[in-house]
């Protein structure tokens, strides 16, 4: 997001604030289905874009919506590219779904009323979605994970994979937490990643890998499936990216929840990520290159192939 236009109203809503905006515990403010945020003068109106009940197979090639420096077109032909996915007639994802599900959206900070609609994600009842986090001039945490959801898509299909996206823009509110995991549920996929970045104290950095815990419910089956594809997913950032495991969270890069709606009611193999702290002034930085979204696509899609495989 630019530092004009929305970012004042943006500032006043965004978890991003600290932890006792949005519920966070143990320093960081996580944005993640946390408590409800307030509403802000930040302008009305309908939300456009909001993502289809099933899932939206959208096309990876829409820019980042907040002044980034490069759009997601062409992401599959990128130099970044692994020789894998650049082979020709190298699809080894064939016949494999993935559910991308880009954290937040760009417009739930104009609709607190909606993103703060409580729902039940069997542990306790949480808001429907959140606004998350950003960087310090302003650079939202939705437009860096739809950013990075599109260039995900692209590199997964260019490898055999059908793709479903939870919502279909970066222009839209939601959907809830709830929805989410039902995309998943209903595409059968074989695997679904929920993409996100953490919003910290600017002191703390490093990626971790959040996993489903058993809550006697429906993703119960599939917390041990889960574990292997964060193991994966961790293992193929950490060498993609080189970004540092986190500092502040979880242990060698993985945490176990059982608080989330999107992991709680999943019935399919699923994982979030928090690509790093966009508090921290330099991953900050990295996270507004293209050329580096690129690579945390890239590093997911590898970690996904390599469960999936």
């Amino acid at each position: 997001m630019s530092v004009t236009g929305r970012a004042l109203a943006t500032t006043l809503v965004l978890c991003g604030l600290g932890a006792a905006a949005c519920g966070g515990t143990g320093g960081t403010d996580l944005a993640r289905e946390r408590g409800p945020v307030p509403a802000a003068d930040a302008g009305s109106g309908p939300a456009t874009g909001t993502s289809p009940a099933d899932g939206a197979d959208a096309p990876a090639g829409d820019g980042a919506a907040d002044g980034t420096d490069g759009p997601a077109t062409g992401a599959a032909n990128d130099p970044a590219v692994s020789p894998a996915s650049r082979t020709a007639g190298s699809r080894p994802l064939t016949g494999k779904v993935v559910v991308v599900d880009p954290g937040h959206n760009g417009q739930n900070y104009r609709h607190p009323a909606e993103i703060n609609k409580k729902v039940n994600v069997l542990t306790q009842w949480k808001a429907c979605d959140t606004t998350g986090t950003a960087t310090a001039n302003g650079y939202s945490e939705a437009a860096f994970t739809w950013d990075v959801s599109q260039r995900l898509t692209a590199i997964l299909k260019s490898r055999g994979a059908t793709v479903k996206l939870t919502r279909a823009n970066n222009s839209g509110v939601g959907p809830c937490i709830t929805q989410r995991a039902a995309i998943g549920n209903r595409a059968k996929a074989d695997a679904a990643i929920s993409v996100h970045a953490d919003g910290s104290s600017t002191a703390n950095h490093g990626f971790h890998v959040i996993m489903p815990r058993k809550i006697g419910g429906p993703v119960d089956p599939v917390v041990g499936a889960s574990k292997r594809l964060g193991l994966s997913v961790r293992d193929a950032f950490r060498r993609g990216t080189g970004l540092a495991y986190s500092t502040y969270i979880g242990r060698q890069a993985l945490d176990y929840r059982n608080d989330l709606g999107g992991l709680n009611l999943s019935t399919v193999p699923k994982i979030f990520i928090e690509c790093g702290n966009m508090k921290n002034p330099a991953e900050a930085a990295k996270f507004q290159r293209a050329a580096f979204r690129q690579r945390v696509a890239l590093s997911l899609a590898d970690g996904l192939q390599a469960y999936l495989r």
